[in-house]
């Protein structure tokens, strides 16, 4: 058995940004998939579950707990389970990135700054 899925199917967040939960699916993974302009990123949250991002276009500053990573395209960070994070576009460009989920459906918690 298999799927074919569209993005354009899947629920448009603001600034761009594509989500897909595995769960409708049949799948135990679900994403992001970011196009975020300069200047712009996440809030602080976490998940039960380390978190894996996939670097695809543009400059981005991960924050990982106590921790600022800088990286560029063609990298991947992988944040621990439980603990907070955010990402902020630092390029000139478009940040295109992947976050993945291992899990049926995304489980988030805000986290105050």
């Amino acid at each position: 058995m298999y799927k074919i899925l569209h993005e354009q199917n899947f629920e448009l967040r603001p600034g761009g940004t594509v989500k897909f939960e595995g769960a409708p699916h049949g799948s135990g993974a679900s994403f992001f998939h970011v196009k975020s302009e300069p200047g712009k990123g996440s809030s602080l949250h976490k998940h039960p579950y380390p978190e894996t991002w996939i670097v695809r276009a543009g400059k981005v500053r991960f924050t990982v707990g106590n921790e600022q990573i800088e990286t560029e395209a063609g990298h991947v960070v992988v944040a621990g389970a439980n603990i907070p994070h955010k990402y902020l576009n630092i390029g000139a460009d478009i940040l295109e990135l992947f976050c993945i989920h291992p899990s049926p459906q995304i489980l988030q918690e805000a986290v105050e700054e």
